[in-house]
Order: structure tokens, then C-alpha cells, then sequence
């Protein structure tokens, strides 16, 4: 819709007519409605005299509108989207009365009632677009206000903004009960996008710290009463502490807030937003079960890069969305930073590679890819830019500027980044003035080349030896892809790696400048070749690596051996690399996982590798071969369960992989064994949470069903145990189940967003994927209307949910083809959607043609 798809001409436009002072935003909450709310928004601002614009607000219905003191009729000037402002005045004051919608969406103003108490939460949720959905607003990054938001709520309700209470009263007038009015203090300037608000009867606990400039700044912890119990929050704000201070030491600049307030809520869309001083969280990082220290490590590099966001982003915001990948990059690459130098998880880089960099490496090479700095015509453009791209390869390459530039320059050029723009506004320009100023570097070529293009290039390591084995030449070669052919500089380090009575371990580092098709590496020359020669040690650049022949053999023989875990994470990724992209057949990558795996004691490349096993045996294997490699995979892991140490993070997960590649009749009566207690593993606990997942593996195999999961709901009858239920109902092994949850999620718009999202967890999960052929046409069939009846990140959600990309086929490709050929004019965003997923159908179809050639 137009009036929703903000381009970036009518910003600049608007930003050239219009500075706004502040906003005051008076909620009523308690109106006897569970669809909308009352909204009050008063708005003063200058504008250039005469002059005509808009402004922002997503209403069901607008009561009144008063400019300077004269109504203005709302059927003529409003359509639900947007308010026209006609004949402006150099100094003015708008007043908006009207009623909005809350959302089942996790965008605007999100309403959710807990199965549990049915009690009443909301939060909200602005990124990109979406304040305006609650009150009426400019809303672009760069028109920043002071908000002063007044809320009439339950008098049992807790309500948060970004910032401290300034007063309750009894709600003399309220519509419905007993109500309070909470009365918050101005902000700062900040932008709309980060302004937040939370109501319900939320549990709170509360802490403190003391700021470098000696302020106390009070913490605050919450969650769902229902959750109460699993709240950890002495952890969560120990973890703040040590942010705080870490960041405050590195960048010299206090925490720029009044108070800190983290709050897991939920049906969240995303990991965490950084609404300033009021950080929204999914409350899946609630723990009520166990879960793989990979998910409490994300947690840490997820508190601290929403922290982060307080000083980049908050305190200094992007002009406008092309430079959001700089706002997402620098928390990713920081928290990181922050999580391996300030907190117990000290291996965080090796985490780093194996899940960000996957990431982006797998973004980088889609049809779609695009320059880091992209550009953002509109907010659509903005949408689907929430990418690997964005966030993971942004990150990787501030790590690679971080060589470039020492870290001690890079990190005084953002000192004086933030200083020189605090509160205001800023663009990528600024930030490089300070860089080059700090380092003395010319960073004109250097972002051009990493910034402004798009593509991965490709770091291979060639060794030349004589009969005696020592080494005559090593080079490495860089190339890249025919539809992005630039060469990149390159700050990196190169590992030689022995086998000793330990282990492989690392007996030489080379830290050198790549650039250009070939470069020379003479300090390898005249030494005795070794075992492994590991080009992009310590992960300090953004490419593929390819290893020397010697060195892959040395690799799927003894990654077991090899006890560096970042060390490790670039050498699985590698193989990963090589195996998508046809160069290893994918048994080999199953046979070097299985013989190598068990000793894997990096939580999260642990998860991701078991993850890569299962699309290899799921999709990327040839089909022929396919059912046999799931089957010896599953026997494989399930005896890695067996025999890792009694309650380690290993024998989890193994055993959580063991129930999603269970496929035959013994493997699952191993599984119904496990889950009724006939069969125990030392100090396993089959807790909640993983109880739902056997049943889930039992439901797919055709062992359970609808009885099973509706007693499981009954013990569980809770919001996670709901989407647990969902997801497999969705998972019973029949074309008439899998066609009707497709039909459910492409049609009930009173789906909320998380239940759609388990759904297509569930209707993925199949041993026969001829059960998802009935869903193609559908599928295909309802893109367009989603398009132009849903939200964006609902048709997304609902895309990837009923997308069958488990078939994998020819057939699945050409019918997409189709529909592309059938659509030039689509919306773009929609049809990027379409070309991801055949792009993914395309690489899987190559990789089983190489699989079967060598099979």
C-alpha cells in the first residue's frame, strides 16, 4: 500500500519541511475492546510556512484532528494511514484523537493473553515502520522528538517506557475496573522507531549499577508471572554489569539513559529490540527446560548487543535505512567483542564463525545478494534487508576494518563518532571522517570494495614442495564469483598446524595484506610442509577458504584433533562451503561429521554442525541413497548420545538430533522408550521441552497422534506447550493433514505469529516428502493475495512456513520459475521471497547430481 511503503524521496522531502519538538502520547488501555485502544497523540512542531505534509498513523477509526486550533475533517484528510497537514504555520500543534488496533502480529502494539491465568500482556514493536500503528507520528529516523507518553492502564497492570515513572494516580474516568494513569518522564531526543511501551502484570525484579560518570542506574528484569519462576534475572543483570562496563571503558562514553530495563516477552518476532532503556526480549531466553549452552551463550551476545544499540544506534541514529546494516553490524560485531573479552563464554569468536558467518556466506551467495551498504528506496526495501547481509557479514567485516585500522584507532574513531553526533543524527560518511582521522587511513577504496559490492570471494591456499617435502612457493589465490568479480584487500592471519602426540596444534602464525588475484607467502618458504595449512586463521576476514589437498585430508582425518575451537569453526565451515558448493560429495560431509563430531565441545558449532547433518541427510543427499544415510546418521548419533559424558551439553544435543533423524522402526521405539522412561541415559532429564520433541520425532514416524499431543497439552497447557501442540498436529505424516495446516496458514488471519511459524515447523517435518506435494500449488496460488492483504512480516512468515522445500526437486523448481515468469511486475520484495527459495531448490538439486556421481 502506498500510504504504508514510505519511500525514501517523501523523507527527505518531509524532513526539508518539518522539525519536531515533542510528542505527547496519552494511551487509554482500559476502553472495554480486545481489538483496539484509545489514542491521544499531541504533536508541536515547526514546518516551513505554508507548506503541506503528512503524518504517520495506523487507525481503525480517527475521532478528531485539531491543527492550530482547527478541526480538520478526518474523512477528508486521513485514510487510515496516513493524516494530510495542509497550510502549515511556522510554529504548530496537532492533536490526533483516535482508536487503534492491536496486533496478534508482533508489530505495533502486540496483545496476548496467557493460557496459563488468562491475564492480559502487551509490549510493543517499532522496527521498521511501526509506531505509528499506536499513536500518530513522523515516523523516520531522522525527525527526532522528546515523547512524553501518559498511560491509563488496570490498576493491577505494570507499565514501562523508555523512561522513569514520574507519577501514578487512581484513573479517575476508567472504562473498564479499577485503573491507574502512569505518568512517564520526557525522553531525550530519540527517534520513533525505539520508543517503546510494556503493560500487564508483568513480574519484575530490580538491581543497580554505577554508571563511569557516577550515576546510579537502575536495572529492572520482566516477565510473565506465568514465567516467574524461571526468571534468572541476578544472571541476566550480571551479565548488564559487565556490558556496562565494558563498554563505558571501550568507547569512553557513559551510558547515555536514565534507567535500564530488559523485558522478555511474548509472540516476539525477532531476538530482541533495542527500544532505548526499555529492551524487549523473546522470552524464549526464559529457560523453563533445558537448553544447549549454545542458547544460553546467544543469550549473553544478545543482551549485550541490544546494550550496544544504546550508544550506536540510540544515542546516535542512522539519517535514514541505508545505513541500518551499520547499526546492526557494529552491536553484532561488539557484542561479540564484549562476550568474548567481559563474560565467561570466551570462545564467543567461535561461535562467531559458525553460525553468523554461515549466515552470511549462505545470504552472500543467493541471486539476491546485495552491497552491504544497499540501496533503501523505500521501506519494503528496508524489510527485506533484515538479512545476513545486514547483520552477519556487516559484522564480519568490521571485524576485517578492526585489522585494517588497529583496534586501538578504530575504537577512538567511534569515541569521537559519538561525541561529535550524540543525539542527533548521522551517516556513514561521519563515522569514516573519524576513522580516517583516528588511523590516518584512506578508507575511500577500502569501502568501496567492501561496502559497495556485493559477492564473496573465495581464499584458496596452493603449496608447491620439493621431494623432500619442504616448502618452495605458497600463494594464496583469491577469485570470485562471474556475477560479482571484485578481489577484496585482506587483513588476515595464516595457521600451520603439526600433528603432535596432543593433538594438531598450531606451531607457526603468519599475519599478512592480501590483494589481487595471487599473493606471495615467502615466510613459508624453506620450511618443512605440515600437516594442515589453515589460510584465514583466527577468522579475521570475510571469504570462503578452500584448503590445499594435503590439508583437507589432514582436516576430515583429524578435525577431532584439533583443539582451537575457532580453529575448528573455520575448518567446518570450509568443508560446509565445499560441500555446497559441490566441490566434497555430501556423504563425505556426513562421514567427516559422524567420525568427527563427538569430541565437539563449542555448544553452538556442536548445534550447527547436527543442523548441516540433518539437511544433508534430509535434502542434499541423492535421493537414492537418502534414506539410508538418515538411517546410519540417526544409529551413529544416537550412540554418540550413549557415550558422551552423563548430563553434558553434548549427550542433549545428541540426543535432541537423534529424534529429528529418527527414521525407522527401532529408532523409534528407542525414542518412545526415552520419552515414557522405559530407557534412561545417565543424569538425562527428559524435561518438558524435551519431551515435546520426542513426541514430535514419534508423531513424524507415525507412532503418536492427535490423543498423544492433546494429553501432552493437557500436562502442558501453557503458550509454549500451545505452539508445541501446533507444531505437531502439524507434523501428523499425511498429504490430507499437510494440505489442510497449509490451507490454515496461508488463510486464518486470526493466526498469530509465532503459531504460524510452529505450524511451518511442523509441516516441514516429513520421512517422505512426496506428503508436501499437494501444497505447491497453494502455495504458489496465495502469494500475490498475502501480498496485498498481510503485513510484511506475515507474508514472510507465512511464505517460509508453506514453501515444501523439503522436496527438492525439479519439479518444485519449475513451478517456481513459473510463477517468476508469470509475475515481472510482483513487488519486488515478494518476488525475492520466491527467488530465495528457488535458489535454495537449485543448490540442493546440484548438490545431490554431485552427491550421486560419486556415491
Amino acid at each position: 500500500m502506498p500510504g504504508l511503503n514510505l519511500t525514501r524521496d517523501e523523507a527527505r522531502e518531509r524532513a526539508g519541511l518539518v522539525r519536531v519538538d515533542r510528542y505527547d502520547v496519552d494511551l487509554d488501555l482500559t476502553v472495554p475492546s480486545t481489538t483496539v485502544f484509545r489514542s491521544r497523540t499531541r504533536v508541536v512542531f515547526d514546518a516551513e510556512a505554508g507548506a503541506s505534509t503528512f503524518i504517520d498513523a495506523v487507525t481503525e477509526r480517527v475521532h478528531t484532528i485539531t491543527l492550530n486550533g482547527a478541526e480538520l475533517d478526518p474523512a477528508l484528510v486521513s485514510d487510515g494511514l496516513r493524516i494530510q497537514l495542509p497550510d502549515l504555520t511556522e510554529h504548530n500543534e496537532l492533536v490526533i484523537d483516535a482508536d487503534a488496533r492491536y496486533s496478534i502480529t508482533g508489530e505495533g502494539l502486540h496483545r496476548f493473553v496467557d493460557p496459563v491465568d488468562d491475564e492480559v500482556y502487551l509490549y510493543t514493536q517499532f522496527e521498521v515502520p511501526d509506531a505509528r500503528r499506536m499513536y500518530a507520528v513522523f515516523e523516520q529516523p531522522d525527525l527526532k522528538a522528546s515523547f512524553t507518553f501518559t498511560v491509563t492502564a488496570p490498576e493491577s497492570w505494570t507499565v514501562v517506557a523508555n523512561t522513569p515513572v514520574a507519577e501514578t494516580a487512581p484513573a479517575p474516568d476508567a472504562a473498564q475496573g479499577p485503573a491507574r494513569v502512569w505518568r512517564f518522564q520526557p525522553t531525550q531526543r530519540i527517534s520513533s522507531y525505539i520508543t517503546a511501551l510494556v503493560a500487564g502484570p508483568y513480574h519484575h525484579e530490580h538491581g543497580e549499577l554505577t554508571s563511569v560518570d557516577g550515576r546510579t542506574i537502575p536495572l529492572g528484569v520482566y516477565c510473565r508471572r506465568s514465567l516467574a519462576e524461571h526468571l534468572d534475572a541476578d544472571y541476566i543483570m550480571a551479565k548488564t554489569r559487565q556490558g556496562f562496563a565494558f563498554y563505558e571503558r571501550l568507547w569512553d562514553v557513559p551510558y547515555p539513559f536514565e534507567k535500564y530495563d530488559q523485558l522478555f516477552v511474548p509472540e516476539f518476532n525477532a531476538g530482541a529490540m533495542e527500544n532505548a532503556g526499555a529492551v524487549t526480549f523473546t522470552e524464549a531466553y526464559v529457560f523453563r527446560s533445558n537448553v544447549p549452552d549454545a542458547m544460553r551463550e546467544r543469550r549473553v551476545v544478545t543482551i549485550l548487543h541490544e546494550l550496544a544499540h544504546m550508544w550506536f544506534g540510540d544515542l546516535v541514529t542512522m539519517r535514514w535505512w541505508n545505513d541500518l546494516w551499520l547499526n546492526e553490524s557494529f552491536a553484532e560485531f561488539t557484542s561479540t567483542l564484549a562476550t568474548a573479552e567481559a563474560t565467561e563464554w570466551k570462545d564467543a569468536w567461535a561461535t562467531f564463525a559458525s553460525t553468523e558467518k554461515a549466515w552470511a556466506y549462505r545470504q552472500d551467495q543467493l541471486p539476491s545478494t546485495h552491497p552491504i551498504l544497499a540501496p533503501i528506496r523505500d521501506i519494503e526495501d528496508v524489510q527485506v534487508n533484515f538479512d545476513g547481509i545486514t547483520y552477519a557479514k556487516g559484522a564480519s567485516v568490521l571485524k576485517q576494518l578492526v585489522a585494517y585500522v588497529g583496534r586501538d584507532a578504530f575504537f577512538r574513531g567511534i569515541h569521537r563518532y559519538l561525541t561529535a553526533h550524540a543525539h542527533g543524527n548521522a551517516e556513514l560518511a561521519d563515522l569514516f571522517s573519524e576513522l580516517e582521522a583516528a588511523s590516518g587511513r584512506d578508507l575511500r577504496t577500502w569501502s568501496h570494495l567492501w561496502l559497495e559490492t556485493a559477492g564473496v570471494d573465495t581464499l584458496t591456499g596452493v603449496v608447491e614442495t620439493d621431494d623432500d617435502g619442504v616448502i618452495t612457493a605458497f600463494r594464496i589465490e583469491q577469485t570470485a564469483p562471474e556475477e560479482h568479480p571484485v578481489l577484496r584487500p585482506h587483513r588476515l592471519a595464516i595457521g600451520v598446524y603439526q600433528l603432535t602426540g596432543s593433538g594438531l596444534e598450531r606451531v607457526d602464525r603468519i599475519e599478512i595484506d592480501v590483494d589481487g588475484a595471487s599473493t606471495d607467502v615467502p615466510a613459508l618458504v624453506g620450511t618443512r610442509r605440515p600437516d594442515l595449512i589453515l589460510v584465514n586463521d583466527d577468522d579475521l576476514t570475510y571469504a570462503k577458504v578452500r584448503l590445499d589437498p594435503a590439508s583437507e585430508r589432514a582436516a576430515i582425518a583429524h578435525l577431532k584433533d584439533l583443539h582451537d575451537p575457532t580453529a575448528r569453526a573455520i575448518v567446518w565451515s570450509a568443508l560446509w562451503d565445499a560441500t555446497r558448493d559441490c566441490e566434497i560429495p555430501a556423504h563425505v560431509f556426513t562421514r567427516t561429521v559422524l567420525a568427527n563430531v563427538h569430541v565437539e565441545d563449542e555448544s553452538t558449532t556442536l548445534r550447527t554442525v547436527l543442523a548441516q547433518l540433518g539437511t544433508v541427510t534430509g535434502v542434499y543427499a541423492a535421493p537414492d541413497t537418502r534414506a539410508r544415510a538418515r538411517h546410519a546418521a540417526a544409529d551413529v548419533v544416537w550412540q554418540l548420545a550413549q557415550n558422551a559424558p552423563a548430563g553434558s551439553d553434548r549427550q542433549f544435543q545428541f540426543v535432541r538430533s537423534f529424534a529429528a533423524l529418527a527414521s525407522t522402526p527401532e529408532q523409534f521405539d528407542i525414542v518412545e522408550a526415552l520419552r515414557d522412561g522405559r530407557l534412561t541415559l545417565p543424569a538425562l532429564v527428559i524435561d518438558t521441552d524435551l519431551a515435546w520433541d520426542l513426541l514430535v520425532s514419534l508423531v513424524v514416524g507415525g507412532r503418536a497422534g492427535v490423543p498423544e499431543i492433546d494429553a501432552a497439552l493437557e500436562q502442558d497447557h501453557t503458550a509454549t506447550g500451545m505452539l508445541a501442540a501446533a507444531r505437531a498436529r502439524a507434523a501428523i505424516p499425511t498429504s490430507e493433514n499437510k494440505l489442510e495446516t497449509a490451507r490454515r496458514i496461508l488463510t486464518d488471519d486470526s493466526l498469530t505469529n509465532l503459531t504460524v511459524r510452529h505450524m511451518g515447523f511442523g509441516l516441514q517435518r516429513v520421512l517422505d516428502p512426496e506428503l508436501l506435494r499437494g501444497i505447491i500449488e497453494p502455495h504458489f496460488a496465495a502469494l500475490e493475495p498475502l501480498w496485498h492483504e498481510r503485513s510484511y512480516h506475515m507474508v514472510e512468515e507465512i511464505i517460509d512456513a508453506t514453501f515444501p522445500a523439503g522436496l527438492a526437486d525439479e519439479a518444485l523448481a519449475d513451478r517456481a520459475r513459473a510463477w517468476l515468469a508469470d509475475h515481472e511486475r510482483a513487488p519486488q520484495a515478494l518476488r525475492r521471497i520466491v527467488i530465495e527459495n528457488l535458489a535454495g531448490v537449485l543448490r540442493a538439486l546440484d548438490v545431490q547430481r554431485r552427491d550421486a556421481q560419486d556415491a
